[in-house]
């Protein structure tokens, strides 16, 4: 979910080199250009460099802020985070490995996962956000106060991460209000097998088909599909008039030349 692990990396492995990440394509070496409808899982929600946040991260890195030392820019990070979930706590952890080892054993992460403009309200007891920034550090946010003592992240890493927050607050209208008409006429189709909420998609089908061959279709035609066939498609902030024509009639696609015999 977080990381890019074993499952994952079978199928990004088979990408040709990226030689570059902008916006929300990708250009690959030998010219080409994807539009990336996995965005890292929601980390690159905003798109790929994104100015405020590379900004500032140069600036933090540039005082040789590296040092995971106490900075007020934790003060700020959850001053942000305290304008998307008013009146939750807040505890602030380096890595997955950490976050899953503060939980309780019976508690599934994909379960509390929160995901910016799903449409679902913010009022479980916890979420894990997916932040638009990749190197973010990972946040529980409760109900109720808990002991447990906040990590200390490196400014280098926090910094960007309190710029990423304001973004994705003030994308709210734009983000979160996506206007693709086709992409809308496809998802309305009697036997389509894409569920939306909000701006992901989600394959709705019991079939056994094979995700690979569905993958590698989309890969063909310019989109990255993502490479776990359980983690959503995440609709791009922007797309060309040809790009929505593309994706729209891929959506309409049955999926019976992938199912397995």
């Amino acid at each position: 979910m977080f990381s890019v692990n074993d499952e994952n990396t079978k199928l990004l492995r088979k990408l040709p080199v990226v030689k570059r990440a902008r916006d929300y394509h990708l250009y690959l070496d030998g010219g080409k250009r994807l539009v990336d409808l996995w965005l890292f899982g929601g980390r690159a929600l905003l798109g790929h460099k994104p100015p405020n946040t590379v900004r500032e991260l140069k600036n933090s890195a540039e005082r040789g802020l590296f040092v995971p030392f106490p900075h007020f820019y934790e003060a700020r990070f959850i001053k942000a985070l305290q304008k998307l979930f008013p009146g939750k706590y807040f505890s602030i952890f380096s890595s997955e490995e950490a976050l899953r080892n503060a939980l309780d054993d019976t508690i599934n992460l994909n379960d509390i996962l929160w995901r910016p403009f799903s449409g679902e309200e913010n009022d479980k007891p916890r979420f894990v956000p997916v932040l638009p920034w990749p190197l973010s550090p990972l946040v529980l946010v409760e109900t109720e106060k808990i002991a447990h003592e906040n990590e200390l992240i490196p400014p280098v890493l926090l910094a960007p991460a309190v710029r990423a927050l304001y973004d994705l607050i003030a994308s709210e209208k734009t983000r979160g209000n996506l206007n693709f008409p086709r992409i809308n006429k496809a998802l309305k189709m009697e036997n389509c097998k894409w569920r939306q909420k909000g701006i992901y998609l989600y394959l709705n089908t019991d079939e056994n088909f094979s995700y690979e061959g569905l993958w590698f279709n989309f890969l063909e035609e310019g989109f990255l599909l993502p490479p776990n066939k359980n983690d959503p498609l995440i609709l791009p902030g922007i797309m060309s008039e040809g790009e929505e024509v593309k994706l729209a009639k891929l959506l309409s696609f049955q999926l019976s030349p992938y199912i397995y015999e």
